[in-house]
């Protein structure tokens, strides 16, 4: 008997079970076919697959990353500098004025350098004394030691904030041109 699309493929004699073997249901390779053809897909259960083809988790939504707010991102920047795991030039593009002088300054002190554990930043807090410019102060930790630092953010035409100011606690450095 020819093959027809309604009972699928006739099995050759070779493919017949021999005397005294139980008959089990007839399975194709391909689910597709065996459900065009009428006989029903093979089902396979989670303990008989092999470890060939591993479960694919169901896709979850992207979240967007958010954004580290400038004031936790410069506080991050300068931490590194002052403590002097960053060199002093990586604040060129960071800074406007006389802030890059006065980081450098800080920095060759090294007011934030420690011998045991490395310092983080604990709590920081700002003030806006107008849209576009921020005035923060960090608490910086290292071990049970507490340190102070304040710095002045402000928003250029591009968007991007620089420092303007930056000071670690203890007296301000006199200048000559100060008013």
């Amino acid at each position: 008997m020819p093959d027809s699309p309604s009972t699928g493929p006739v099995p050759t004699p070779a493919a017949r079970p021999g005397p005294g073997a139980a008959l089990a249901p007839a399975r194709t390779a391909n689910p597709v076919t065996a459900r065009t053809a009428g006989v029903p897909a093979p089902v396979v259960h989670r303990a008989a697959r092999s470890a060939a083809a591993p479960l694919v988790p169901t896709q979850t939504p992207r979240r967007p990353v958010p954004q580290l707010r400038p004031t936790d991102h410069f506080a991050e920047l300068l931490l590194g500098v002052l403590s002097g795991r960053r060199p002093v030039h990586s604040m060129l593009r960071h800074t406007v004025g006389r802030a890059y002088d006065d980081l450098a300054h800080l920095a060759e002190r090294g007011p934030l350098r420690t011998r045991g554990a490395s310092p983080v930043v604990r709590d920081i807090g700002y003030f806006e004394p107008r849209p576009g410019a921020l005035e923060v102060f960090a608490r910086i930790g290292a071990g049970d030691r507490l340190r102070a630092m304040a710095f002045r953010l402000e928003q250029g035409r591009d968007l991007r904030w620089r420092c303007t100011a930056v000071e670690v606690g203890g007296p301000r450095r006199h200048r000559a041109d100060d008013d």
